[in-house]
């Protein structure tokens, strides 16, 4: 069962200083699998993710939302997202040179895989 809709403030701290994000907790829905937003933020924080991924605006890399209108309905989604973060695999950044996708901090494949589900909530609208 998804928690009503309230709003969740995550202090969000990193080299360009502290980000406030309002998130629904009604948006953190996957199927029926409830995603631990909290875990997923912290592990985002601590992989430097939110250095180069905005949750809803592009940053040197696409935003969450877009990623997520991007996978929106295909079914091998996760498996795609996941295999990115885990592997370095080249990454264009905004000024045209391409650098290793930065790997995300984490051996746990469960926290990883909250990680993407988390990511492709951001683009919906609970």
């Amino acid at each position: 069962m998804v928690a009503p809709r309230r709003n969740i403030r995550f202090l969000l701290s990193g080299a360009a200083g502290a980000i406030a994000l309002s998130v629904s907790a009604g948006a953190f829905a996957v199927g029926t699998t409830d995603v631990d937003a909290s875990a997923a933020v912290k592990l985002a924080k601590k992989s430097n993710c939110l250095r180069c991924h905005g949750i809803d605006k592009k940053k040197e890399g696409p935003s969450y939302a877009f990623l997520a209108a991007r996978y929106e309905g295909k079914p091998d989604a996760e498996e795609k997202l996941f295999k990115h973060i885990t592997s370095g695999n080249l990454v264009k950044l905004t000024d045209g040179h391409k650098e290793n996708h930065k790997v995300v901090r984490s051996m746990d494949p469960d926290e990883i895989r909250n990680l993407v589900k988390w990511i492709l909530a951001q683009g919906q609208d609970d």
